[in-house]
């Protein structure tokens, strides 16, 4: 078998084992909602002031979501003892693991992006600043996933993982959610977002050239 098709392999086993679990899947898209509905039942009914902070809105609803689904990305081949053969395989580990983390984000952040979408748009956001969120997000997130799947590893096997990989990420998390929300806020005045999405790109590939080898190095290292 070639190394593209073990990572195909291991992508698609993964979407399998993500649709037998529909609760898994539904569980990130709830807490989302529920987050984002919370903040207009705290504001008020201050319609101007909700639209100024929808973004920042979203951004961390969607941020926290992801969190949520983040020991999952390693927990099930843990605990069957698949990552062993996925560590042992002769495929270049670095390739298996960018697939595992592509296959959290096609069914963890992209059903929150399209959420985000619906929500933006019912609660009244310009469509502008619902441009500006929608592309920040599609650029983010995979520094998010990415980022979250090396706290995963490290973390993978460790008692009180979940709150252990929430310390590890939320701080590498802020750069992307201060150009996230820079962008929507110079939407929303009607400046330029080139710079904003140009950085969120530039994190994005810089995440996705160097932290696949990093949690491959890091899995060795806890399976060791």
């Amino acid at each position: 078998m070639s190394a593209l098709a073990a990572a195909r392999s291991v992508l698609g086993r993964d979407l399998r084992r993500a649709r037998r679990r529909p609760g898994d899947l539904a569980q990130p898209l709830i807490f989302f909602a529920v987050v984002v509905f919370l903040f207009p039942i705290a504001i008020g009914p201050q319609s101007e002031l909700l639209r100024s902070l929808l973004p920042a809105m979203l951004w961390v609803a969607a941020l926290l979501a992801l969190v949520i689904t983040l020991p999952d990305v390693f927990a099930a081949d843990y605990a069957d003892g698949s990552l062993e053969q996925l560590i042992l395989s002769p495929q270049p580990l670095a390739l298996l693991v960018l697939a595992k983390i592509t296959a959290q984000w096609l069914t963890g952040a992209l059903p929150l992006i399209g959420m985000s979408a619906a929500l933006g748009a019912v609660l009244g956001l310009e469509t502008t600043v619902w441009r500006a969120v929608l592309l920040g997000l599609l650029l983010g997130t995979p520094v998010l996933s990415l980022v979250g799947g090396l706290a995963s590893a490290l973390a993978v096997g460790l008692r009180g993982g979940p709150l252990l990989l929430a310390l590890l990420t939320l701080p590498l998390y802020i750069p992307v959610l201060i150009f996230g929300t820079s962008a929507a806020r110079n939407a929303g005045l009607g400046l330029a977002v080139e710079a904003e999405m140009f950085f969120l790109a530039g994190l994005s590939v810089l995440a996705l050239t160097l932290t696949p080898f990093a949690i491959a190095a890091a899995l060795r290292a806890r399976m060791g």
